[in-house]
């Protein structure tokens, strides 16, 4: 079959799937701007991650789905308590109370603006939903997911207050496992969530870290936790 069709095929395909998909019905008729609304709703729901008062920063946020969660949960009779700042290289659409940041968080400028915001206070939940374009190439894909979730690791140590949470997608394959240790290494407690609307042939996962060992540290120099600790 020539590859023209191919792509034709498997485009008609997902189309035909995600109209069919229960949480992107359920996300059209709720307001919610994806799916993706509904594996934090589960996570939280479970774990407990925010509360009303804490402050938040969503790396990754567009198109805002997480962002309204976060919002959602953090509000009481329907006014924000606490603060969210939502970070995205690509555009986001207003949400009240939401403070976005247009940028690469790796960016000087970007830092500097969050810091700005944060004014001083250190960030009680980072969430990272970030995944990089797949080519379909597995081994690059992997590769750049990784890349994804070290810099958004990095990032968690340096804001987060001692016993935050740091909730973030990786994907099971090529260097999952190092990075499951590099996250005990830098936090007391690691546990693996793979929420309903995660689809079963995916192979994302999330994984939630609570309770910075060191802050400001993921170099590899912190101790390898004790069989004790483990999650």
């Amino acid at each position: 079959m020539p590859q023209a069709k191919k792509k034709h095929r498997s485009n008609r395909e997902w189309i035909e799937r995600h109209l069919s998909d229960p949480f992107v019905k359920r996300s059209v008729q709720e307001g919610y701007r994806s799916r993706a609304a509904y594996k934090l709703a589960e996570i939280d729901d479970k774990d407990r991650l925010l509360r009303p008062g804490a402050v938040v920063v969503d790396l990754g946020a567009a198109p805002g789905s997480w962002t309204q969660v976060i919002r959602e949960r953090l509000s009481r009779r329907g006014q924000l308590s606490g603060k969210v700042i939502a970070l995205d290289i690509l555009p986001m659409e207003p949400l009240p109370d939401v403070e976005f940041i247009l940028g690469d968080f790796r960016d000087e400028a970007v830092e500097q603006e969050l810091e700005q915001k944060l004014n001083g206070a250190r960030v009680d939940a980072v969430l990272s939903d970030m995944a990089p374009n797949l080519s379909g190439i597995a081994a690059a894909d992997a590769a750049r997911s990784l890349l994804l979730a070290e810099l958004a690791l990095e990032f968690a140590v340096r804001h987060l207050a001692p016993e935050g949470v740091f909730l973030v997608k990786a994907f099971q394959g090529s260097g999952y496992s190092q990075y499951v240790e590099r996250l005990k290494r830098s936090f007391r407690s690691v546990a693996v969530r793979k929420p309903a609307a995660s689809r079963e042939s995916s192979a994302e996962v999330y994984l939630l870290a609570r309770g910075l060992r060191v802050p400001g540290s993921t170099r590899g120099e912190l101790p390898t936790p004790r069989d004790d600790e483990r999650s």
